[in-house]
């Protein structure tokens, strides 16, 4: 079998390789284009890469025998995922191999920011002796808002406090349990903004995040705020940084990551004597490399050779067998998951997924990590997998259940989750319809309803009065979006009802003002799946 490393791995996870005769080790000297790639690899059946190689849709094309892909690292930004999963080639990630050295490069960034250390270096290599142009401040009694509360911003929290700083904490998902127990003070992220002297990112990237540190939030922090980026590049607006630092607002910024890989040579914060920059070193330490070596080189092994799936970002971690019993259920429960997300509060403190009928005769541990994966998607992005998801809910303070009923229901096969947040419980359960399998939800909030979980939904409560169907779809059509299926629910006759509206399109800003207009609705919620 032949594996091909495509970037530079640790020599000892290259060794792990090496050392197995049953596999046949290409290790490419240099980066490769995709061009460059795709005559190389017709007979690959594993690819290792780090952040540098980018295997596209076109190489997998090009490499009908390939099995894996291995990434010596956490992001998995490099690689079409999606591609691979439609031809069956597992991704697998290291998901824990670099988390000490990041939140080490962060700290290091933080002292330097401090004390001017890279800038005071400088003038003494330059021959200077100018003690009073790097008077720098103390860490001591400064509060430091973190910004993502996982796995290294909870490192960073701990060396920091150590420090004698006083840590704020944003993060949406973040159970104030959890927070209490990292010594940490939970908090909104405009009070992170107003109070902080630096801030640091450790979220990943999401369409919630790109550019959340903007104009907007500098106007809102502290004249000679610090703010770090060791996390991915886009989460801080590079221009607003730009005309933050030169107007005095931020007296100093540390950059790891970037919008742009390397940044151009006329980047203008290369410019700036605050900004201290460092070209994307995160996990560029012996240990780190070793370590994402070492694991990538043993999972790619043990799934070439056993057939054993871990550390998988699209297939959970099951024989061949085994998984085409659970498929089903997984494609239902990561949709449950995701729609459950939409409708409840960000922090939440219990999960309980409860499965019924034929559900309760299959693997529980795969199909509650997919609702898992749907339900965390908006709190951990791209780096959500069905590997880490326990791991994560663990982080962010919420405890799982799984229960398994004999409760008597019109279904053969259901699966139940419900969400508590202090004393509010948002739920919602699904099915798998006819002989292919195809997953319904059938029931939210108590409410029957019978919903195709795909595409746009518009949730709203209403009163059940005559004609409000006529009047929603009527407001909707005159917005030129179109209604494909609707589910209607109401408790009593002239009640409370709860509708479900499948649209072909987003409603616009204003559709969604004059809906709500109605003093009869109210609970109005688009939902994307």
């Amino acid at each position: 079998m032949e594996i091909m490393i495509c970037d530079p791995v640790s020599p000892k996870g290259i060794a792990l390789f090496q050392q197995r005769s049953e596999f046949k080790v290409t290790v490419l000297k240099q980066r490769l284009s995709e061009a460059e790639l795709l005559p190389l690899v017709a007979n690959v059946e594993a690819l290792v890469v780090r952040s540098e190689t980018k295997i596209t849709r076109a190489v997998m094309e090009a490499a009908p025998k390939l099995r894996v892909v291995g990434r010596a690292g956490v992001g998995v930004d490099n690689v079409d995922v999606e591609a691979a999963t439609q031809r069956g080639i597992v991704v697998m990630n290291t998901p824990s191999g670099n988390t000490i050295s990041t939140a080490e490069l962060t700290f290091s960034m933080l002292m330097s920011l401090a004390r001017k250390i890279p800038q005071a270096h400088a003038s003494m290599k330059a021959g200077e002796w100018n003690r009073k142009a790097f008077q720098g401040v103390e860490l001591y009694n400064k509060t430091l808002g973190i910004l993502g509360m996982g796995r290294i911003g909870t490192e960073v929290a701990r060396r920091a406090i150590v420090f004698g700083m006083r840590v704020l904490a944003y993060d949406p998902y973040l159970s104030l349990s959890r927070a209490n127990a990292l010594q940490v003070e939970l908090v909104e992220l405009d009070e992170v903004f107003a109070r902080c002297d630096f801030i640091t990112v450790h979220m990943p990237m999401s369409d919630e995040t790109r550019g959340m540190i903007n104009t907007a939030a500098f106007a809102k922090m502290k004249t000679g705020v610090r703010v770090l980026n060791c996390a991915r590049g886009g989460i801080i607006n590079e221009d607003d940084l730009c005309t933050a630092i030169q107007s005095g607002k931020v007296a100093g910024a540390a950059l790891d990551v970037y919008e742009v890989e390397p940044p151009a040579k006329d980047f203008p914060l290369r410019a700036l004597p605050q900004v201290i920059m460092t070209p994307h070193l995160g996990a560029s330490t012996e240990e780190a490399q070793e370590n994402v070596g070492i694991e990538v080189a043993e999972a790619i092994t043990d799934y070439l050779l056993n057939g054993v799936v871990r550390n998988a970002v699209n297939l959970p971690n099951l024989d061949a067998k085994t998984y085409g019993l659970v498929k089903p259920y997984l494609a239902l429960g990561e949709r449950l998951g995701r729609l459950v997300a939409q409708l409840a509060p960000k922090r939440n403190d219990r999960l309980v997924v409860t499965y019924g009928g034929k559900a309760t005769e299959v693997p529980a541990d795969p199909i509650t990590r997919s609702i898992l994966r749907g339900f965390l998607e908006s709190a951990g992005g791209k780096e959500v997998n069905q590997v880490n998801v326990r791991s994560m809910a663990s982080d962010l303070g919420l405890r799982v259940e799984e229960i398994k009923s004999n409760e008597e229901t019109d279904f053969n096969e259901w699966l139940h989750l419900a969400v508590y947040s202090g004393d509010q419980r948002i739920s919602a359960g699904g099915t798998l319809y006819g002989s292919k399998k195809q997953p319904r939800i059938v029931r939210v909030n108590s409410h029957p309803v019978e919903i195709v979980p795909e595409g746009i939904l518009c949730f709203l409560t209403n009163k059940d009065r005559p004609g409000i169907v006529g009047y929603l779809g009527t407001l909707i059509g005159r917005h030129q979006v179109n209604i494909a299926n609707m589910s209607l629910s109401r408790d009593s006759a002239g009640g409370r009802a709860l509708t479900v509206l499948s649209l072909d399109s987003v409603p616009t800003a204003e559709l969604m003002a004059e809906i709500r207009k109605d003093p009869d609705i109210s609970d109005l919620r688009i939902v994307k799946l």
